[in-house]
């Protein structure tokens, strides 16, 4: 299940074409729940993406730095250590 909400959004739908309207000041926030899979993979020369389906086809695309992912591995392996999640 993806849900998709969008803060100050609006755009203007003229002849097929998409175009922003108002300030740009918009921002989304994404999540994906009952994930089927989740992969990570090299993103150019500097980064790693990681990306996650679910079983409807919805997918969601994270771009990181390598500290980013790092940083992120040590979250789990603690979480892993400490968390009932685990068990």
């Amino acid at each position: 299940m993806l849900t998709l909400n969008l803060e100050e959004f609006m755009v203007e739908l003229n002849e097929g074409s998409i175009k922003n309207v108002g300030a740009a000041n918009k921002s989304a926030t994404v999540k994906l729940f009952e994930v089927e899979s989740a992969e990570a993979r090299e993103f150019g020369d500097k980064r790693v993406k990681l990306v996650l389906e679910d079983d409807d086809g919805n997918e969601v695309q994270v771009s990181l730095f390598p500290e980013q992912v790092r940083s992120l591995v040590g979250d789990l392996e603690e979480l892993e250590e400490n968390s009932p999640v685990f068990e």
